[in-house]
């Protein structure tokens, strides 16, 4: 073979990769390797999933049904495979967490920017995360644009008024850096839909799975870090689960949720 022909490990740079997982105890501890590379896959699949609601937004807004159905259908199963990975976190005793915890210092999931990132990209605007964040740093200002910026609800507008379907002018022209409101207007749409079975229902259901699916996400993280730390602060000096807590049972898309009585 070639010295220059490109092999699979230079193609994906699996040296530099490989070499990120650095412990920080001392001797090491066994499970803290465990905890790196977990949070590092959720930093790639965020990075996926980014990437993937920008290619969403796009198939919305082009009124694209099937290339959309096909988007969604990967978003919602790199979302199962957040959640599966929560059952390798699992494995790890509170006892074997807490060998290394301190190792952690003030470093928190809470800081993750691309989680952060998510969530607007979702439609979830919270000022106060900026918080986490040094303000000014590149990161701040990063996240802060990202809080300015139309949605993926905003794209779904689009698609419905690309299809012919009433969306009033003041929803698509709506300051994009606030969440989401109800409108009893956009339900009526919704449940036009429905009724008459138009295809814009597939792009709805998808909707709702993708809201279930962080729900179940966020569920699930719930019950890991209570039974990791119970009721401790975490680390950075966050509230822990009291704060995860706070984050059920919020749904992305209210109107879509509103209209099942009404089915």
């Amino acid at each position: 073979m070639s010295r220059s022909a490109l092999t699979y490990a230079r193609y994906l740079q699996l040296d530099g990769l490989l070499a990120l997982q650095r412990v920080l105890s001392e001797p090491p501890e066994h499970d803290e390797l465990l905890f790196i590379v977990v949070h590092q896959v959720y930093e790639l699949w965020f990075k996926q999933l980014l990437h993937e609601l920008a290619r969403l937004r796009r198939n919305l807004e082009d009124g694209a049904t099937m290339p959309a159905l096909a988007t969604f259908k990967r978003v919602l199963t790199i979302f199962k495979t957040l959640v599966a990975q929560i059952d390798v976190l699992e494995t790890m005793t509170p006892a074997s967490f807490n060998a290394f915890r301190a190792r952690l210092q003030s470093a928190s999931g809470f800081q993750s920017l691309q989680f952060r990132l998510l969530e607007c990209a979702l439609g979830i605007r919270r000022r106060q995360v900026l918080a986490a964040y040094a303000q000014g740093s590149a990161e701040w200002r990063r996240l802060r644009a990202a809080m300015t910026e139309p949605s993926l609800y905003d794209s779904f507008l689009a698609y419905l008024q690309r299809h012919g379907h009433a969306v009033l002018p003041a929803l698509l022209v709506r300051d994009p850096g606030q969440s989401p409101a109800a409108s009893d207007e956009l339900q009526a749409t919704l449940l036009a839909i429905y009724r008459q079975n138009d295809p814009a229902v597939q792009v709805c259901e998808r909707l709702v799975d993708l809201d279930e699916a962080l729900q179940e996400w966020r569920y699930r993280h719930v019950k890991m870090v209570e039974r990791t730390i119970g009721n401790k602060p975490g680390t950075g000096g966050s509230s822990g689960v009291e704060y995860l807590r706070d984050t059920l049972f919020k749904p992305l898309f209210a109107d879509l949720w509103a209209i099942r009585a009404g089915l």
